[in-house]
């Protein structure tokens, strides 16, 4: 289940101080970030864009005058760290109150050190006892990871009103265009651009999550210079799971600043003498590659320095999921006979969803009772676990461990556990509460259950869910009234609740090595490099509509590697919008990632369940390509005949996907010009479908990237695939 990942790239990553300067330059991959310390003592940034060579690095050019008496230096310089101070109008990546009523701070430089990949920058207040510590570390994929540490050096408590990781400084231009990703629940993930205008851009998350309606990516490129195949990109990713906020500022002069890190609503953090908060990294890179390579960039990034098995990632099994065929109606005999529907299928993990657990036969109750049903299961899991086993399948299991009913027992023994404040009323979402995870006693509690589970059951997977947003965010008294409100009137659960929620996690792979983990939050809503650290995969929205789904996929991949993103083949009319749409492209459409199946296999007709082991057993022959080589969009959704090719970081597999969403004028399919072939190689072509090609068998690498390929997609929902295997004897010139 490991795919081999190259040796890629050829550039490595490197960290380098200027002799004679306080100037670093950063590289790695095809980019370079030179960051130096200017005149006032203030770390500024001087460069990011294609990678330099030893000879070429600017130098700082020092603090820029303002534009006039109503703008200081600090709002015109492109500083790396900006606090709220000497006039500082732009977004401040720190904001602190101190004890004396001092709420501005004007940080200078300290030290430095470089340590392999990473660089520190210490930084002081020039009055008050606070250092903030910058993170440099570079990677070879072409990525520069961004945090900062502040710290609390002298006698009394400062509060932290915002704390961002990074702000990034990019090149003045006035052609600016940005995309970000924005939706909501059943429709998250579209892509959105729009021209860079003078004045401010927000992304942000309130809800406690990463959030189904924006997520933390962003991508930077020049109108008239850059497309899908060339041009300048900048982009990035913050890694958080809780509230965010990335700030993208334009100011009058074109001079364009991101700055990302902790959401300032509602924030509090009390820092006491000694201690010190650390903000989530801030991931951002550049390419000359177009946005495609953006996209390629990340992934390679994520599946070799990222995921909790990186640098060889496991490949996602072929999974089937029981809560289409049964609800909460799981019971050992439904399942037993699922179980067997699937093997023959192919499938490779077998998972049983809601409804096994507790008095759980709706979403009214049982949250929080992690015990299995004794009647559904008189004989507990073993049963259908070693039917599992015996069918050449490992078992995975839906869990929610961090919400409550409160029709349950958790919730009647400990109504102090939920996040909420006194005397008022406690809102409800599907019937549910969220746990208080930043209690300590609630943490153990939660990693106790889910580790016994995983422990007294042979477990291969867990899909973990997370079914609504916070909507209270307080801290209860216990019921013996010892339990204090925690910190500045409870706002560090913003930020202990997350960074417990990765530290269950952290202990659960830790202590079961061979667990696989799904993100799962009502489908998009918790997807970032901070969950990816600990999680295996990702559930990116509960709409599974193939034609929906098609969409919600492209936008997600621009941001997130297709080996994080699973996908399932569901029954048709699909729920959200009631269309018939053919198995077949179904099973295309959820071919782009990890597949899954979670249609209700017991209504399947004989014909279906032949033509579902056929697709299964072709995805298995591209799965390692489709999950962790080189992704190239083609041709996007929108134009009604998307297109999709995956390439094997070797080049000698190749799998495209043609999607004809409806025929029009009779108009024959767009040609498809495949990317990132080896020119000088033949490779011989296998169709799944042998009567929509009717070219030769085997055709050169530079021909397929010129001429390409035609199809015969015709009428409505057309979908096909082909596979290319390049062959040992190349061309000769």
């Amino acid at each position: 289940m490991f795919a081999v990942m190259p040796a890629y790239p050829e550039k490595p990553a490197e960290i380098r101080a200027i002799p004679g300067r306080i100037e670093w330059v950063l590289s790695g991959g095809n980019m370079s970030y030179v960051v130096g310390i200017n005149d006032e003592k203030m770390p500024q940034s001087v460069y990011f864009g294609r990678r330099l060579s030893e000879s070429a690095v600017p130098p700082v050019a020092g603090m820029r005058p303002g534009w006039a008496s109503f703008e200081t230096p600090m709002t015109t310089t492109p500083l790396e760290y900006a606090a709220w101070g000497a006039g500082l109008a732009l977004e401040p990546a720190l904001k602190v109150d101190s004890a004396n009523g001092d709420r501005t701070l004007i940080l200078k430089y300290m030290s430095s050190q470089i340590e392999a990949n990473r660089l520190e920058i210490v930084l002081k207040d020039t009055t008050q006892p606070l250092k903030v510590h910058l993170f440099y570390e570079m990677f070879p994929e072409g990525v520069l990871a961004r945090w900062s540490r502040i710290e609390n050096v002298g006698r009394q408590t400062f509060k932290i009103d915002q704390a961002a990781s990074a702000t990034w400084n990019l090149p003045r231009a006035s052609n600016y265009e940005w995309s970000w990703l924005a939706g909501r629940w059943a429709a998250e993930w579209q892509l959105h651009t729009a021209v860079l205008q003078p004045g401010t851009q927000v992304l942000e998350s309130r809800v406690g999550t990463t959030s189904h309606t924006t997520n933390p990516w962003f991508e930077v490129h020049q109108a008239g210079l850059t497309t899908e195949q060339s041009g300048p990109v900048w982009f990035g990713e913050l890694g958080w799971s809780g509230n965010w906020k990335i700030a993208v500022e334009v100011s009058s002069t074109y001079n364009v600043r991101i700055t990302g890190g902790y959401n300032p609503f509602d924030f509090g953090f009390r820092l006491p003498p000694g201690q010190a908060l650390e903000t989530p990294k801030f991931y951002a890179g550049f390419t000359e590659g177009g946005m495609g390579e953006a996209s390629r960039v990340l992934h390679r990034f994520q599946l070799a320095e990222l995921l909790p098995s990186h640098p060889r990632p496991k490949l996602r099994p072929v999974l089937f999921d029981s809560w289409e065929s049964t609800r909460f109606n799981v019971a050992e005999q439904n399942q037993m006979a699922l179980v067997d529907l699937a093997a023959k299928l192919g499938v490779e993990r077998f998972v049983i969803d809601d409804g096994w657990f507790g008095s759980r036969n709706s979403d009214h109750s049982g949250l929080g009772d992690w015990f299995v049903n004794s009647e559904k299961f008189p004989h507990g899991l073993k049963p259908l676990i070693e039917r599992v086993h015996a069918s050449g399948m490992d078992f995975g299991i839906w869990v929610e461990p961090e919400m409550v009913n409160p029709d349950s027992d958790l919730y009647r023994r400990h109504p102090d556990w939920v996040l909420a404040f006194p005397d008022r009323q406690r809102t409800e979402e599907r019937h549910q509460l969220v746990l208080n995870l930043a209690k300590p006693e609630v943490k153990e509690y939660v990693f106790s259950v889910i580790d016994r589970l995983v422990t007294e059951n042979s477990i291969a997977f867990l899909k973990w869910d997370y079914n609504r947003t916070w909507s209270e965010p307080g801290w209860l008294a216990g019921g013996n009234e010892t339990d204090q409100i925690n910190g500045t009137e409870g706002r560090e659960v913003y930020v202990d609740y997350v960074r417990n929620l990765y530290d269950i996690l952290a202990r659960l792979r830790k202590k079961h090595p061979n667990l696989d983990i799904e993100s799962c939050a009502g489908g998009g809503g918790r997807v970032d490099l901070g969950i990816l650290r600990f999680t295996d995969e990702t559930w990116p929205s509960d709409n599974t509509d193939a034609l929906d789904r098609l969409n919600i996929q492209y936008g997600y991949l621009h941001a997130y590697a297709p080996q994080t993103m699973m996908s399932w083949v569901t029954d048709s009319p699909n729920g959200f919008d009631h269309r018939f749409i053919p198995l077949k492209f179904r099973f295309l459409a959820a071919m782009q990632g990890g597949l899954g199946i979670g249609g209700a296999l017991d209504h399947w007709s004989a014909d279906d369940l032949a033509l579902g082991e056929t697709m299964v057993r072709f995805y298995k022959s591209v799965q390692g390509t489709i999950q962790q080589g080189s992704l190239y969009r083609l041709s996007p959704p929108s134009t009604g005949a998307e297109q999709v090719e995956y390439v094997s970081q070797d080049s000698s597999q190749a799998v495209v996907f043609a999607y004809l969403q409806a025929q029009h004028n009779a108009l024959t399919y767009p040609r498809v010009v495949l990317q990132g072939l080896a020119p000088d190689s033949m490779y011989r072509l296998y169709p799944l479908d042998p009567e929509k090609y009717k070219g030769p068998d085997t055709v050169a690498g530079s021909l397929l990237m010129g001429e390409g390929l035609e199809l015969n997609l015709e009428g409505d929902y057309a979908a096909t695939v082909v596979r290319l295997e390049r062959l040992h004897e190349e061309r000769r010139p």
